[in-house]
């Protein structure tokens, strides 16, 4: 393309605000398989200013200056996302779609029990929310831990989080469940392979969402797995999010569920779940959001048999 000056330039191509199937956002999100894929929606026209080859020649008072295009943010944000390797199960989570579930069933539940209670769901999505508004990628970030019972919508949370910093701030992020994790460590140390690569690119990725935190038969193994995640992570100053079904307090020397017979033996903590020193050091690291309110899952069911 022949260079002009920056008045002269076409506007960099942008999505279509009324396009149904991106929002205006200019990226589509469908599960492929096991994963969530995004690609760029086909509402964006043909780059006027680049060519659609990401490189803009500007003509200034101080000579040719060359740049990259603006409508190459789409699919650096495509890229980002998908390096992410959310499960396909959560291609459509998002964080409105966090909210409008939880404000349809929590009044759904409402007219079905006559109870008008708060909202606990609304009150950790705003906690996420302020989260989100005060990151900053150039500086040491807390992270958070979702906690709660099954079925409130953590791991739901989670990915709507992390696409968040993906796909609307640029952010480069992971996300990790604690089982799969394990499984592809001792795939690879099957195969005669150390688990050093799959460590390394957790430990050097900005913000690591890991589903599941606590969950394992807690043999020394796993417990060393994720110490040394914590521990790195920790000493390399990034931002962990994270989700678990257990109450996120020191450990108290409880017994695992299927170990702790007697009636009313004391549930295990997280710091029981992970050990000592990581749970130690997790809790310097992060802040802790309960999602609280009825089971989505359990929900769901009863008005499906009913």
């Amino acid at each position: 393309m022949t260079p002009a000056t920056l008045e002269e330039l076409p506007p960099a191509a942008a999505a279509d605000p009324a396009c149904p199937l991106c929002r205006g956002r200019g990226i589509v999100v469908r599960a492929e398989g096991q994963i969530a894929v995004s690609t760029p929606c086909s509402c964006i026209p043909h780059c006027l200013r680049c060519g659609d080859t990401g490189r803009v020649e500007i003509v200034t008072d101080n000579g040719l200056r060359v740049g990259r295009c603006r409508c190459r943010i789409v699919h650096d944000r495509v890229l980002l996302f998908n390096a992410a390797r959310v499960p396909g199960r959560y291609a459509a989570a998002d964080l409105a779609s966090f909210s409008a579930g939880a404000q349809r069933i929590h009044k759904e539940w409402q007219a079905e029990t006559g109870r008008y209670d708060r909202m606990p769901q609304m009150e950790s999505f705003m906690a996420v929310m302020q989260w989100l508004s005060a990151f900053d990628p150039s500086k040491e970030s807390r992270g958070l831990v979702l906690h709660g019972a099954v079925g409130r919508g953590k791991t739901h949370l989670l990915i709507a989080t992390l696409r968040s910093l993906a796909l609307e701030r640029g952010a480069r992020v992971r996300f990790i469940e604690f089982s799969r994790l394990l499984g592809i460590l001792r795939e690879g140390f099957g195969q005669g392979r150390s688990g050093a690569n799959v460590m390394a690119e957790l430990v050097d990725v900005p913000v690591l969402g890991i589903d599941e935190l606590g969950k394992g038969r807690l043999t020394d193994w796993e417990l060393s797995v994720i110490d040394e995640l914590v521990s790195r992570r920790y000493n390399a100053m990034k931002t962990t999010l994270g989700t678990t079904n257990y109450i996120p307090e020191a450990p108290t020397g409880a017994l695992s569920t299927n170990l702790a017979t007697a009636e009313g033996a004391p549930r295990q903590t997280l710091g029981d779940r992970i050990g000592e020193r990581a749970w130690s050091r997790l809790a310097e690291m992060v802040d802790f959001v309960e999602v609280g309110g009825e089971d989505y899952r359990a929900f769901k069911k009863q008005r499906m048999d009913a």
